[in-house]
């Protein structure tokens, strides 16, 4: 067993985040793809359930990524309590189709005591730059575990 969250999740490069405890990161099945302290990169395939009736990435569904990426990401940082999302912002700057493989790239901007900032860009495979949001955490009562 890993010692810490972050070594958790570091053991599950290049598999799918299909055993997570939120029912909605098992839907969006993503695939770890690097993990470092304060910073995470997932990938994700864009299904057509995914879409919208345009066919292309819908913008629920981008920003249910990026935040469940940015809260993977907090997690990982082994915080005695559990943080929550208490604002998000998106912008969405590009579209992605379905069949295409996007990833979601996060990084903790500041790691306060009971406020965390997080901010994550969704590129595709040419890197180009997709979506990107901004989201604060604040901890909350609720022990952490692994």
């Amino acid at each position: 067993m890993p010692d810490s969250i972050l070594e958790y999740f570091q053991s599950q490069i290049g598999k799918s985040v299909e055993k997570s405890s939120a029912s909605l990161g098992n839907w969006l099945n993503g695939t770890f793809v690097d993990v470092k302290e304060g910073e995470m990169t997932v990938s994700f395939v864009v299904r057509k359930d995914m879409t919208n009736p345009l066919g292309i990435l819908h913008g629920g569904a981008a920003s249910a990524i990026i935040d469940d990426v940015m809260g993977m990401t907090v997690y990982a940082l082994g915080k005695e309590f559990v943080y929550v999302t208490v604002s998000l912002t998106v912008d969405f700057l590009d579209n992605a189709k379905e069949g295409e493989t996007i990833y979601a790239k996060t990084r903790v901007v500041r790691n306060g005591k009971t406020l965390i900032n997080v901010e994550c860009q969704l590129t595709n495979e040419q890197n180009k730059l997709l979506a990107k949001g901004t989201s604060n955490f604040v901890a909350t009562s609720i022990k952490t575990s692994l």
